[in-house]
């Protein structure tokens, strides 16, 4: 599992190669996001560290990112998702989004699941919906998650 994995559109590459992430653009971008502002770097990290990583990039700049905390067989979760504004509305987030759902380990899943507070048009354009039966699901939302205690 987690071979590289990349594909080519005109000057823009999406990736799994780990090698080639910029972490001070990934944190840079996520410390400026609703969902992970108060995120340290070392969590972003973590994070990493443990996921299927896709990064997005215009030649060797990245613009953008996305990762898959999965178990390669049942379930995918897919999080901090973003391409840079200066390179929105060029349908890069639709190909990440392709990418992502192609990927060959990534096949046969029975589940996939998000949070989202404003990119609900675009998943729902991949088959996103709200949970057939959200009495099933339960969360176990942990308060102050990013502030470190000692």
């Amino acid at each position: 599992m987690n071979t590289h994995y990349e594909t080519r559109r005109e000057n823009f590459l999406i990736s799994t190669d780990k090698s080639l992430l910029q972490i001070a653009v990934i944190h840079g971008f996520l410390s400026s996001s609703y969902w992970a502002s108060t995120r340290a770097k070392e969590t972003t990290e973590c994070a990493i560290a443990n996921s299927l990583c896709f990064g997005v990039y215009d030649g060797t700049k990245q613009i953008g990112f996305a990762r898959v905390v999965t178990d390669y067989a049942v379930f995918a979760y897919l999080g901090d998702v973003f391409i840079v504004p200066e390179y929105q509305g060029q349908g890069l987030s639709k190909w990440l989004m392709e990418v992502m759902l192609s990927h060959p380990e990534l096949q046969g899943l029975r589940r996939w699941s998000l949070a989202t507070k404003d990119a609900h048009g675009l998943y729902a354009q991949f088959g996103f919906t709200a949970p057939v039966f959200p009495e099933r699901w339960m969360e176990r939302p942990a308060k102050d998650a990013y502030v470190k205690t000692q």
